[in-house]
């Protein structure tokens, strides 16, 4: 149990008695301040709310942070798929329509499974993308897709529980195969060049800062990721 604090004099001025006098000027005083508040009320700056979304901490901060990244990207394929861009293939219209099922899969998966510690759902913001052109379409889904499977690989080595790195590898191998795709839609044979695979044949990592950092410029929503694990 924390000690008491010390009562101070302000305090021991308000318990000990006080004359009438004093009475009476306390409560004029009191009287002033509190119309002089209430004139200048209407001039005072508006109270600013901190609106931000935080993932949490430990593992459950770890889902909510893939669970983020899920969402944006079933919102992103929903969005290409309600409306495909000119020159879509029949192939490719399959295609991307299979890609947005599995991340609407994995989003409510996440949202299921974190139940009342899921953060609410986020505003995204495509105002960037020109859903109409093909290569803006693909451009967002190869940066999406590459970036989900860096994000799985950087947390793996953040997530205590064995059931859950077992899920993460699960979904970062759908990922992978999302990335693997799309790229040769852009590119045929790219699926796993020297931009996706480093040196040593290992997918490429990054970890919650560094994506979110990239991921924040398709959102409205402000995430912030400060009780994350960092090792």
């Amino acid at each position: 149990m924390k000690p008491e604090k010390e009562t101070t004099t302000a305090q021991s001025s308000i318990v000990q008695p006080v004359s009438r006098r004093r009475f009476f000027t306390l409560a004029g005083i009191g009287v002033l301040a509190a119309s002089t508040i209430a004139s200048c009320k209407k001039d005072d700056a508006p109270m600013v709310t901190d609106t931000s979304i935080d993932l949490g901490s430990g593992d459950v901060g770890i889902l909510n942070y893939a669970y983020a990244l899920e969402q944006l990207e079933a919102a992103f394929y929903t969005k290409v798929v309600s409306s495909f861009y000119s020159g879509a293939t029949a192939d490719e219209k399959s295609r991307l329509a299979e890609i947005r099922d599995h991340e609407i899969a994995h989003r409510e998966f996440f949202k299921n499974a974190l139940g009342s510690k899921a953060i609410p759902g986020l505003e995204v913001d495509f105002s960037k993308i020109d859903f109409t052109s093909r290569d803006s379409v693909l451009g967002t889904a190869k940066a999406f897709e590459d970036l989900g499977v860096s994000a799985y690989n950087g947390a793996g080595q953040l997530i205590v529980s064995a059931d859950y790195l077992l899920l993460a590898g699960k979904i970062v191998s759908v990922e992978a195969r999302h990335a693997a795709y799309i790229r040769d839609m852009i590119s045929n044979g790219s699926f796993a060049d020297a931009t996706a695979i480093d040196a040593n044949g290992l997918d490429m990592s990054k970890m919650p800062s560094e994506v979110l950092s990239i991921a924040s410029g398709f959102l409205k929503s402000k995430i912030t990721a400060n009780n994350l694990p960092t090792s």
